[in-house]
C-alpha cells in the first residue's frame, strides 16, 4: 500500500510517500514493513530508501521525520 502526506518538524513541512506492507520483509527498514520512503523539504530529498537506503537521515530534520514515519509504517 502507498501513502503519501505532510508531516511538521521544527515548523518545517515535511512531503512523503512510503510504500508499506501488513508483514515485515527482508526488503523492508530494519525488517519491517517499509519498503520504499522517500522524504522532502524545502524541494530536496532528505531521505530515500527503495529496499536500501540511497539517503539515509543525515540531518536532525532528516532523523526527527524518519523516526515519525518509522513508528507508524513500519
Amino acid at each position: 500500500m502507498w501513502s503519501k502526506g505532510i508531516i511538521e518538524v521544527d515548523g518545517i513541512k515535511i512531503y512523503y510517500e512510503v510504500k508499506h506492507f501488513e508483514e515485515g520483509s527482508d526488503f523492508g527498514i530494519d525488517g519491517g514493513r517499509i519498503s520504499k520512503l522517500e522524504c522532502r523539504a524545502n524541494d530536496k530529498i532528505i531521505l530515500h530508501y527503495e529496499r536500501g537506503w540511497s539517503k539515509k537521515p543525515e540531518t536532525r530534520l532528516a532523523a526527527k521525520a524518519y523516526e515519525i514515519l518509522k513508528k507508524k509504517y513500519n
